[in-house]
């Protein structure tokens, strides 16, 4: 394990212009340095380098962080791989330390199961090309499917004899751990093998290390199993694993999409017809995770499923967890009859390209109109297709998507915009409380990233105004941007109070009433560090162990706008200071904010209480305290709304 000491002597001394002028042309723009993105395609430099902040951020695809960070994604290292690479090129000498015991054990047993894995993998291979059986039957199969050998070969294809314990056998005769068979579903608890008389598709991670398999059989017995797949293990978890990604990948960077499909030989069929930016879901639903992991590549997903009544059912099934992670969603259906693998097989790579490029059609609406055919003229069937096709929308992140989607599928559905949005609010509504209740109940629940807006409806005579939820996510994290920009800068007048230590003091009290999870565990952090006498600077944010907060940390550390340079003109400002230098009034107005806006939901809730409870004639001594506690608070609110020059109704 490396140490601490050397860890931080590298991000110290590694300077981000440097790392990234390695591999991306820089030019100079205002204090910053800009040049073209090297995770996206892009003709207009959108990718800009803060060196006075040691810090990258692409402004077209959303990547940033320090130099480790670069490195760790461009060169896709683990963070000891990054360390190592950059103390290599700034001739760090790198100090490790020995691992415990448990520490040694645990990385001994995973990097065991790797190892097992890939004897399995060679086992088939060898199996394939080289023994009879394999031959005649797997590879076989393969070039009947059109497989060529070096595609064969690159995808790791393999077979399983028909022998009941011929792979453990020859694993145990070269001393591999039986145990490790077994965890990993090789051999079975009688010792059999587990895979037997099936080709062999080999399932790898994004970094290329085999994880598991997937045996396909080519027996006609219908009692058999068409596919069965490797159990899951430490090394392997299905719903975090897409099949061909680590093949995929780069191609999905470049073309700043990803296909989805269903089956191992489309992705194979497609990839040795030069389509490269492919996957499939291993055989799963489309998991949360796995679009997770679409997304760290491009935000954009194109899904190819068959045109029969199977396939498209499918296909809705993964829309709102797409949604709701803020892809762009496209969808093609093939003609009945064929798959991706036999489309291409019939069609060939050109025209199977010009069918995606014409018959793509946008997921929500494809869904509206599907659902609206089967419903037909029935009105109740109509109105359970409206009530999908609005969570279905409530699921979209950006305000303006929402919107044009919400127009254009009040045409579909043959309903009023103004009630088609009312219907969305509420479901948002909804989402919102239901997050905010496991909240106070202790459970841990994932930040939303969503816009938490609602849409303006027009105003409808017919209805009641629409109910809007007070959250104050906006002004929580625009505290949290000052804290992690200038919390480690000295206040004015005071030598020993930082601005973390400030906005910490001021913000404690009504932590327990924040909106955003994230900004919470932020402020509380901090809190910790500062109280074991550490002031947190950028760094502590960039390299933090929590990938939220890092990103956070980029995003309230990056602009796309840089200050004209006006002193070089020798022109200076009159009235006031330059902007990063008002971190102090920055800060005091941040907190007012935000303590002004929570006072009004607190005194809110009072004087829901205070009616309540006097309608119903409960007026005792819990009353008269909060009724004490509503004039303090109002009185505090007050004095907050007149620093800021609001006016208070």
């Amino acid at each position: 394990m490396i140490t601490q000491k050397s860890i931080q002597e590298v991000i110290n001394i590694a300077r981000v212009e440097e790392v990234v002028g390695d591999f991306v042309n820089l030019r100079r723009r205002g204090v910053n340095m800009i040049g073209n993105c090297p995770f996206h395609d892009e003709k207009t430099p959108s990718f800009t380098v803060s060196p006075s902040k040691n810090i990258y951020k692409c402004f077209g695809c959303g990547k940033g962080g320090d130099p480790v960070r670069f490195i760790m994604d461009h060169e896709k290292l683990s963070f000891p791989e990054a360390i190592k690479f950059l103390a290599s090129k700034y001739r760090i000498e790198v100090e490790e330390t020995e691992d415990t015991e448990a520490q040694k054990e645990q990385k001994l047993v995973t990097d065991s199961l790797y190892i097992v894995n890939e004897f399995a993998r060679d086992y088939y291979v060898n199996n394939l090309f080289n023994r009879t059986e394999g031959k005649n039957i797997g590879l076989s199969y393969f070039k009947e499917r059109g497989f060529r050998e070096v595609t064969v070969r690159k995808f790791q294809l393999g077979y399983a004899l028909e022998d009941r314990d011929d792979l453990t056998s020859s694993a145990i005769s070269k001393k591999y751990n039986i145990e490790h068979l077994r965890t990993l579903g090789l051999t079975t608890r009688n010792d059999v093998d587990f895979f037997r008389s099936r080709v062999m598709f080999t399932i790898h991670n994004v970094s290329g290390k085999v994880v598991a398999f997937a045996g396909r059989t080519l027996s006609s017995d219908k009692k058999q199993p068409k596919y069965i797949n490797s159990p899951e293990s430490e090394i392997y978890n299905k719903r975090a694993v897409l099949y061909g990604m680590y093949f995929a990948r780069d191609a999905v960077r470049k073309e700043d999409e990803c296909i989805l499909v269903e089956g191992y030989t489309d992705v194979i069929s497609l990839h040795q017809g030069q389509i490269e930016n492919v996957v499939a879901s291993s055989g799963t639903s489309l998991t949360r995770e796995q679009v997770n992991l679409i997304k760290r590549y491009t935000s954009n997903i194109k899904i190819i499923y068959d045109g029969d009544p199977a396939g498209i059912k499918a296909a809705l099934r993964g829309l709102d967890i797409v949604l709701e992670s803020g892809m762009n969603v496209k969808l093609v259906l093939l003609p009945d009859g064929h798959d991706p693998d036999s489309f291409l097989t019939e069609k060939g790579t050109d025209e199977f390209r010009n069918f995606l490029n014409t018959h793509v059609e946008d997921f929500v609406f494809f869904k509206t109109r599907v659902l609206m055919e089967e419903a037909g003229h029935d009105p109740i069937r109509k109105s359970v297709v409206i009530r999908d096709v609005v969570g279905s929308i409530a699921k979209i992140q950006d305000t303006f998507a929402r919107t044009l989607y919400i127009r254009q599928c009040s045409v579909m559905l043959q309903i009023a915009e103004e009630i088609l949005v009312s219907e969305v609010n509420k479901v948002i509504k909804a989402e919102l409380r239901k997050k905010k209740e496991e909240q106070r109940s202790g459970e841990q629940v994932p930040e939303m990233s969503r816009e938490e807006e609602w849409i303006t409806p027009k105003p409808v005579l017919s209805q009641e105004p629409p109910e809007f939820v007070q959250n104050d996510a906006w002004q929580e994290r625009s505290v949290c941007s000052v804290l992690i920009n200038y919390g480690h800068k000295i206040m004015e007048g005071d030598e020993n109070l930082s601005t973390a230590a400030y906005i910490i003091e001021n913000v404690m009290e009504i932590l327990q009433y924040f909106d955003s999870d994230l900004c919470r565990r932020i402020l509380e952090a901090v809190g910790h560090e500062l109280a074991a006498g550490h002031t947190p600077g950028h760094n502590w944010y960039l390299g933090h162990e929590d990938e939220e907060i890092r990103t956070f940390a980029v995003n309230a550390l990056s602009t796309p706008y840089v200050y004209a340079d006006w002193e070089r003109k020798e022109t200076f400002l009159q009235t006031q200071k330059m902007p990063d230098d008002n971190f102090v009034r920055d800060a005091e107005n941040a907190i007012f904010r935000l303590q002004l806006r929570k006072s009004n939901r607190i005194i809110s809730e009072l004087q829901n209480w205070l009616r309540e409870n006097m309608a119903a004639d409960n007026t005792g001594e819990e009353y008269v305290v909060n009724l004490k506690v509503l004039q303090v608070l109002t009185e505090r609110r007050n004095e907050l709304a007149s620093k800021l020059g609001t006016v208070t109704l």
